[in-house]
């Protein structure tokens, strides 16, 4: 079906820039993206036409990490640091996905959440549950969501009743991919939770798994002073925290390594190197008081940068609000170098929520023609229309930045995923 959406459409080509064109047309064939016009082509006159007025229509967001049984305990122990709040908190709770009941009923909300914050891609952990897992990919690829999902891997430093022998690991999560072709949009993606969770002979497996199927890696990198000292514990042999994974086929291109934190020119050289994506979790780092990353001179010296919730670290999953937080992180760390750094700008964090995600999954920049529509429909005409007392009505990059400080689910109208409408 041919079909037109009109609205304001701004895109994101790339860092820093927007695209935008008032009052246009969006075209789509059977929920493909034929093109972006600021007026209707004749020969796209027949297309069935829906007209969103003066809402903003924007790039749907792709949050590349979150942890999904730690949905229930968002904003909670947010008073104590990384190692202790995975103890006290994180680990008891996610011991509960055991129960599939429990599992269904906490996933099908998370699903429902996302979708209707305008997020369609994501880069998700599970837990160590096999069964719950799959049921989680059910559940995302049902709600309309794309992208990669893991199966948990942990075979030490953590309590008997959340932690697998390396044995069980490695054949659980193989039991786990021979059931992932069943899903359309959402694939698997291998998990070592972090260094000191894995012994090296379950990282080695999960390396050669990696390397045997092409699959993608996820874990944690340089989050926490205490977390990067207890691996130089663990791994004498190493001299930074990133070359652990090395060591075991870990390190390779499209790895995501979330917060990096305190990653230094020479662990940020072996990301761009090898093609690893940081993912930055500004909420998160300054709930657990883990610091605030160099993202500025990550983005300087040309590494790949994403953004992501890390709920339940992180207080907020909408993602306009985690664009929000991390220009808020930006200008802290700008305060604590003295001013050196330039803070992020709300075009540069619309890019780093929105496209540098979707190329991650192989996708382009903005409103690709040729691929099927990810999108949401912001209308923020409840907001204040002048930015001041006799100002002109805020431009739409202006209200682009205000939807990031003001907007909630109640604002997006329409929502679309992988070219079909999901809300």
């Amino acid at each position: 079906m041919l079909t037109a959406l009109r609205a304001n459409i701004i895109a994101a080509p790339a860092l820093g820039k927007l695209e935008i064109t008032e009052y246009g047309y969006l075209v789509l064939q059977d929920g493909v993206t034929l093109g972006v016009f600021p007026t209707l082509p004749e020969i796209y006159k027949t297309a069935q036409i829906e007209d969103f007025g003066d809402a903003l229509l924007l790039q749907s967001f792709a949050d590349m990490h979150l942890h999904a049984p730690q949905f229930p305990m968002v904003g909670m122990g947010m008073d104590i640091p990384l190692l202790d709040w995975l103890n006290t908190y994180t680990f008891p709770l996610e011991a509960a996905f055991k129960d599939i009941e429990y599992a269904r009923a906490v996933y099908t909300q998370l699903a429902a959440t996302l979708i209707n914050n305008g997020t369609t891609r994501v880069c998700m952990y599970g837990t160590i549950h096999t069964d719950a897992t799959l049921l989680l990919m059910r559940i995302l690829d049902d709600a309309g969501i794309t992208g990669y999902v893991g199966k948990v891997n942990m075979d030490r430093n953590a309590p008997d009743y959340l932690c697998e022998s390396t044995g069980e690991s490695l054949r659980e999560t193989l039991r786990w991919l021979g059931e992932c072709e069943r899903f359309r949009n959402i694939r698997p993606m291998l998990t070592p939770r972090f260094v000191p969770s894995c012994t090296g002979e379950l990282m080695g497996g999960i390396g050669r798994l990696a390397a045997a199927r092409g699959l993608y890696i996820q874990s944690h990198l340089s989050e926490n002073r205490s977390e990067m000292a207890w691996v130089k514990e663990l791994h004498p042999d190493c001299g930074q925290y990133w070359e652990t994974y090395e060591k075991y086929g870990l390190w390779k291109d499209h790895t995501i390594m979330a917060h990096c934190v305190h990653s230094d020119a020479r662990e940020r050289a072996a990301m761009r190197e090898h093609g690893v994506y940081m993912c930055h979790c500004a909420d998160s780092n300054i709930n657990l008081a883990s610091g605030i990353a160099p993202v500025r001179a990550m983005l300087d010296e040309g590494l790949r940068v994403v953004l992501g919730s890390d709920i339940a670290g992180g207080s907020q999953l909408p993602m306009l609000s985690v664009c929000a937080q991390s220009i808020r992180a930006s200008k802290m760390r700008r305060i604590l170098t003295g001013w050196t750094e330039e803070i992020l700008t709300p075009a540069e964090v619309y890019y780093l929520a929105t496209s540098a995600g979707a190329q991650y999954f192989g996708g382009g920049t903005g409103f690709p023609v040729g691929e099927p529509l990810h999108a949401l429909v912001l209308d923020d005409k409840g907001f204040s229309k002048t930015v001041r007392t006799g100002a002109n009505p805020p431009t739409l990059a202006q209200r682009l930045e205000r939807a990031m400080y003001l907007a909630d689910s109640r604002h997006i109208a329409a929502v679309f995923s992988a070219g079909r409408r999901v809300k």
